[in-house]
């Protein structure tokens, strides 16, 4: 006999048009995250004391823009890939819009008695080879988060959430930095081979860690989706190219 407080299991092509009470509260939420780690997090360098280590720098952003990983995979995970793919690209073009924004804002003269303008330039003026370099990365990575999420949960047949939280992570995160680092800096002033390949490892490392870290969270966050949804999709049967927002 089945549970009738378990949600129930239905592939994702077979609720198209269906209506759910908190999708558009997560995508929100995904959208945010996204966009103010890239202009809050993305200008500052910061620093932690580690035993042993002593005072390591780090790009204050990888505090939250790793959240929107695992928002990632909530999505995902509780509403199929193609919605997260929805997501993905609604992701993508806020942040386009952004970066078309703060360039604009950022070469509009300033009025003569406003004396903010070059430190408004270092705040929210950006490199385009940064941008670019930023931009391509988050659609690989973010894509590939999704697809590994998705197909994880078809092996598994659902179970081990945590394998496939931190999997999917490896595998996105991964793409991400392997695209990010050599295509903003590799051959840039100040940095060596050395440094991009560092810099890059570290920074993967880390926020896979902080993907592990937060598997409480995630947790939590799924288990409340799909009591309340009243659902648990599986997407099997699923067009997986992210060339496409249909659901």
């Amino acid at each position: 006999m089945s549970d009738p407080h378990r949600p129930a299991h239905i592939r994702a092509r077979e609720i198209t048009g269906s209506h759910f009470r908190y999708f558009d509260f997560v995508m929100a939420a995904f959208v945010v995250i996204l966009v103010l780690s890239n202009v809050i997090g993305a200008g500052k360098v910061a620093q932690i004391w580690l035993p042993g280590v002593g005072y390591w720098p780090f790009g204050a952003g990888i505090l939250f823009f790793p959240v929107s990983y695992v928002i990632g995979d909530v999505l995902t995970e509780v509403y199929g890939y193609a919605r997260a793919r929805r997501v993905i690209w609604a992701g993508f073009a806020a942040v386009l819009f952004m970066a078309f924004m703060s360039w604009i804002v950022v070469e509009l003269p300033p009025a003569p008695d406003w004396e903010n303008q070059a430190a408004y330039e270092v705040i929210f003026g950006q490199v385009p080879r940064i941008v670019f370099a930023s931009m391509i990365a988050f659609w690989c990575g973010e894509f590939v988060n999704s697809f590994v999420m998705a197909k994880m949960k078809v092996w598994t047949q659902g179970k081990h959430l945590w394998m496939r939280t931190i999997g999917s992570t490896i595998a996105g995160q991964g793409v991400d930095s392997l695209i990010f680092y050599p295509a903003a800096f590799l051959y840039a002033e100040g940095w060596t081979n050395e440094l991009v390949l560092t810099v890059l490892v570290t920074q993967w490392v880390l926020k896979v860690s902080w993907e592990a870290i937060l598997t409480p969270f995630t947790y939590l966050v799924v288990g409340f989706l799909k009591r309340r949804e009243g659902l648990d999709v599986y997407d099997e049967g699923t067009n997986f190219t992210p060339f496409s927002a249909r659901v």
